[in-house]
């Protein structure tokens, strides 16, 4: 696994044995900040959403969360699920707290160091539940408002991305939540829909994706 920088300063992980990279390499930050933040987080109007993130990777979608939570002060409860976690080596190399968050580095290395299943409260405005497993044989039991959909990409691991896991997402999330990912990809938009989901295409990230896609659980 190798870290390289990305077109905004900000660095990525990229892993030869997939030939894939955890974010866009037009810009990590950029790309989560606008998909994952801007087109999810701020689109939902609850004060203390539960959020949901399939593949907790690097931690950056969750600690720009996090700092989004004391900015807006909203109460966000966080769930992560990820089957090969970083070293904290790898953690301090990527060094997001320098571009982002200066005086919350050591939330940043939190989101690492915390135990694994259970709630850990990193603020007074952020809780974290981190859940060491595999996505595709997982099942979640509680309602979600905002998932944040980051696998690595459908042709680079299929298993994460069919049908029956779509439909087993859109029966946890609550009624009016949102799912956003980077992938517009039909195939995807079509499972998306055929789960229930009402689908928008979005612009993508500056510089980056054309497109990204947000599914939405209609109220009724």
């Amino acid at each position: 696994m190798n870290i390289e920088q990305t077109a905004d300063g900000s660095r990525t992980l990229y892993v030869p044995e997939l030939d894939e990279h955890y974010h866009s390499v037009k810009g990590a930050l950029t790309e989560s900040q606008h998909i994952f933040i801007d087109m999810g987080l701020k689109h939902c109007p609850l004060n203390a959403p539960r959020i949901l993130e399939i593949g907790l990777g690097t931690g950056l979608n969750c600690f720009l969360t996090l700092l989004t939570a004391e900015e807006e002060k909203r109460h966000i409860h966080y769930t992560g699920i990820e089957r090969f976690p970083l070293n904290m080596e790898v953690i301090r190399q990527l060094d997001y707290p320098s571009l982002i968050g200066r005086g919350h580095e050591e939330d940043y290395f939190h989101i690492h160091q915390t135990p694994w299943e259970e709630d850990a409260v990193l603020s007074p405005w952020f809780t974290l539940h981190k859940i060491e497993g595999d996505f595709t044989n997982y099942t979640f039991n509680q309602g979600y408002d905002i998932i944040y959909f980051d696998a690595f990409a459908p042709e680079k691991q299929p298993e994460m991305w069919n049908q029956a896991l779509f439909d087993g997402l859109y029966n946890v999330l609550n009624k009016g939540g949102i799912l956003t990912t980077y992938c517009a990809k039909g195939v995807v938009r079509r499972m998306l829909q055929a789960a229930g989901f009402i689908v928008e295409r979005l612009p993508g990230p500056p510089g980056g994706k054309r497109e990204i896609l947000r599914a939405t659980k209609q109220h009724i």
